[in-house]
């Protein structure tokens, strides 16, 4: 089988232009990653474009981007486009998936059950963030990891492990931090500017949230729902629920949390954390979901108290809680 990392710094050894794009409703690997792959890119002498539908959310404001991270698609699409920490082609939104046809995707994932849409491929769940992958294609192409996108890789891979907390934390990524520490990260910087976000309309949102909290299978699954009217009362959006779930999940007896936000009239999407051994991928599954073992998401289209019992009901019974 051909080696992911060689056939791909040969498709950037081999082309000039570029463009970059990750999944919508962007979180910190989303983001850190494309804008890390756009440095290395950048050093390498390419034009680059970055591409989010929901563009850059301003926690990460601060990031030090080396394109503008646009909204809107470029009129002409370059030969080849990077899909990063989609677990699919609809994840990267309906504009870009719609022009297809027009460019070639490298994939670069680390979901479980990634379809591989790409006409190239790198799909490894064993990695804890894709930014983790896109240091591992810096050393390919020999792009020192220091500097702003040093900054990136951290943001990547400080967000999707919890700050190197979560199961998902491994030795490399570990090691991944103190190499980039040693070459000069202000580690205390970086964690300052991803975790001091909040807006007092953020806290309020938390507090409704919080305050709704339910528990259900003898206290061992936290879940709380988070409607549109809670967001319009609050001045917030979706984005300020980002790290909400793992608040749930603290409370001594639980040991899967759920967040249920409403999109819709009778439609909901779940989000989904465990620890250890529970698998929650396999219950959002169940609905067509998906993502890693021990975070996972999808959705259900149902009246409230229905979507809570049929989520409640597939947790215990994918994880033999009943």
């Amino acid at each position: 089988m051909e080696n992911p990392i060689r056939r791909i710094s040969e498709i950037i050894r081999d082309h000039d232009e570029f463009l970059v794009a990750s999944h919508y409703s962007p979180d910190g690997d989303a983001i850190g990653s494309i804008c890390a792959l756009g440095h290395i890119l950048a050093a390498q002498g390419k034009k680059v474009s970055l591409y989010n539908p929901s563009g850059l959310p301003s926690r990460y404001a601060f990031i030090d981007t080396p394109a503008p991270v646009e909204r809107e698609l470029p009129e002409t699409l370059p030969a080849w486009t990077f899909v990063l920490d989609c677990g699919n082609g609809e994840r990267m939104g309906e504009a870009l998936a719609a022009r297809s046809g027009e460019t070639d995707f490298v994939n670069i994932d680390h979901h479980l059950g990634n379809d591989e849409f790409g006409a190239v491929n790198w799909v490894d769940p064993s990695q804890p963030a894709v930014g983790n992958m896109v240091a591992l294609l810096a050393r390919e192409m020999g792009v020192p990891l220091t500097g702003p996108l040093a900054e990136c890789v951290y943001l990547a891979v400080a967000t999707d492990t919890g700050f190197f907390t979560y199961g998902n934390t491994t030795p490399e990524s570990l090691e991944l931090a103190a190499s980039m520490l040693r070459d000069g990260l202000d580690l205390a910087l970086m964690n300052e500017r991803i975790t001091k976000q909040w807006s007092e309309n953020r806290m309020r949102l938390w507090t409704e949230a919080m305050g709704a909290m339910e528990l259900f299978l003898d206290k061992r699954v936290s879940a709380t729902v988070i409607t549109k009217e809670m967001f319009a009362r609050t001045g917030t959006g979706n984005a300020d629920t980002e790290n909400l779930i793992n608040f749930l999940r603290r409370l001594k007896t639980v040991r899967v949390a759920a967040i249920l936000r409403e999109e819709g009239p009778d439609f909901y999407k779940f989000s989904l954390r465990s620890f250890g051994d529970d698998n929650v991928q396999q219950v959002a599954a169940t609905f067509g979901g998906g993502g890693h073992k021990n975070a996972a998401g999808g959705s259900i289209n149902a009246p409230l108290d229905e979507a809570k019992a049929l989520l409640v009901q597939a947790v215990a019974d994918k994880l033999g809680l009943a």
